[in-house]
């Protein structure tokens, strides 16, 4: 029985310009630093050990700028086309949550505007004002499976009783640790692998989820 569909947010619920519609990405190009941004990436990416150092960096960049001056750039955010349709079917039926390596301040706002449940995201310290120039450490891109666990615990939630949707390969180890998954688009042929369906358009979530459960009741 799934009693809760958890959503990656970054290419999956909303598409930012940049290689990965990372709100990252909107925040650092809102602030005028793309070519610093994106030279953080090229060089951090490869590096699956030194996501914190990365996000330390792109925080220290935003140093003594102003938040709200970017956070109104930002949002609202640029949905998926279909995550309204959707988030109305689902509500009914399920706890609706985002999981994300992405911004807390983005999830918040995409929680509060879809009438989802929960959220777990990264930040970026802001006081008087202004980015801090550090970052608050939540969620690292490659272990999403962990935070998945630790969000399901907050949520009286087993990871069997979740579905999540997620696009990217980092995704894959969240897929792997719930009782279905779903690919929106996927960016990766690995993907396909590891979901139980997939998807190009986000309204058909809903069907597949239903699709999906009555597979496996039992006769």
């Amino acid at each position: 029985m799934i009693k809760a569909v958890l959503f990656d947010m970054d290419g999956t619920l909303v598409q930012y310009d940049g290689p990965f519609q990372s709100s990252w990405d909107a925040v650092g190009y809102s602030a005028g630093l793309k070519a610093e941004w994106n030279r953080l990436l090229e060089d951090y990416f490869p590096k699956k050990d030194a996501y914190w150092e990365w996000m330390d960096a792109n925080a220290q960049l935003l140093r003594g700028l102003s938040f709200e001056q970017i956070r109104s750039r930002v949002l609202p955010p640029p949905y998926t086309p279909g995550v309204r349709e959707t988030m109305r079917a689902l509500k009914p039926k399920y706890k609706l949550g985002v999981l994300t390596s992405g911004l807390d301040f983005i999830a918040a706002y995409i929680c509060q505007d879809l009438g989802m449940n929960f959220y777990l995201a990264n930040g970026l310290s802001v006081c008087d004002g202004v980015f801090t120039g550090t970052c608050e450490r939540r969620v690292y891109l490659w272990n999403k499976d962990q935070h998945l666990r630790e969000l399901c615990r907050s949520q009286g939630l087993d990871p069997r009783e979740v579905c999540f949707v997620g696009d990217h390969v980092n995704d894959i180890p969240a897929m792997n640790a719930v009782g279905f998954s779903i690919a929106f688009a996927p960016k990766d042929a690995e993907l396909l692998q590891a979901a139980d369906a997939h998807t190009e358009d986000f309204r058909e979530i809903p069907k597949l989820i239903s699709e999906l459960a009555l597979e496996a009741s039992p006769p």
